[in-house]
């Protein structure tokens, strides 16, 4: 099933709209991350019925590895393989070593989660562009306005998802969802500072594949 069949925004191409001020009147030259090509691949590797889980993220990663390239690759809290672990994506692996693989070395987990996109994670930020070290310099172009949408539409037209909502910014995206056909898992965001009052040790990854399991629902192998 089709994003744009569901979501009235896209229906519209709303979203072509936004990609041209992004990335041309906007732009003045600077670099916009992530790169062109993928700035719907949270859209394009998770279907909009395969959805399980919706994890929300504020701005793509605006950072250039030296090697690499553009750390942002479409997937919130994802960076491309051989990439290091930003610290919250370091402090997301410790959370799934400890409450699911017994302690599993952090490091043994590839940093690129379309692993997970592929199983119906939805990795989705607020914002899906941002200038090259310039953080939040696009959430006021209409993105939100459109991720928002997606968000509502995903607690309308669906049933039984886990959103997992880490930090206050997140957090204020609940009143788009549903809470009586959905699950809301919410704990404080995985940053540094503020991972420990929260988010490690909450038990979010296994408390969302029990929600899914009592649903009928194949688990997420995080």
């Amino acid at each position: 099933m089709l994003w744009e069949e569901q979501v009235p925004l896209l229906r519209e191409g709303f979203h072509k709209k936004l990609v041209h001020k992004a990335y041309g009147e906007l732009a003045e030259g600077r670099n916009v991350y992530p790169p062109r090509e993928n700035v719907f691949d949270s859209m394009r590797l998770t279907k909009f019925n395969e959805v399980r889980v919706v994890i929300i993220g504020q701005d793509p990663y605006f950072n250039v590895h030296k090697s690499l390239g553009p750390e942002a690759h479409g997937l919130c809290f994802s960076v491309r393989e051989g990439i290091p672990a930003p610290p919250s994506l370091q402090n997301i692996f410790k959370e799934i070593a400890n409450s699911i693989y017994n302690g599993k070395p952090e490091g043994e987990f590839s940093t690129d989660l379309t692993r997970w996109a592929k199983q119906g994670v939805l990795l989705l930020n607020a914002s899906l562009t941002v200038i090259e070290k310039s953080p939040n310099s696009h959430a006021q172009i209409g993105w939100h306005t459109l991720t928002d949408n997606i968000i509502e539409t995903l607690s309308i037209q669906r049933e039984g998802l886990v959103f997992m909502l880490w930090g206050a910014f997140a957090q204020k995206k609940e009143r788009l969802i549903d809470t009586r056909r959905h699950f809301v898992l919410k704990t404080t965001h995985p940053s540094p500072l503020s991972a420990h009052k929260g988010f490690l040790g909450s038990g979010v990854f296994v408390k969302c594949n029990d929600y899914l399991r009592k649903n009928g629902v194949d688990p997420i192998r995080w």
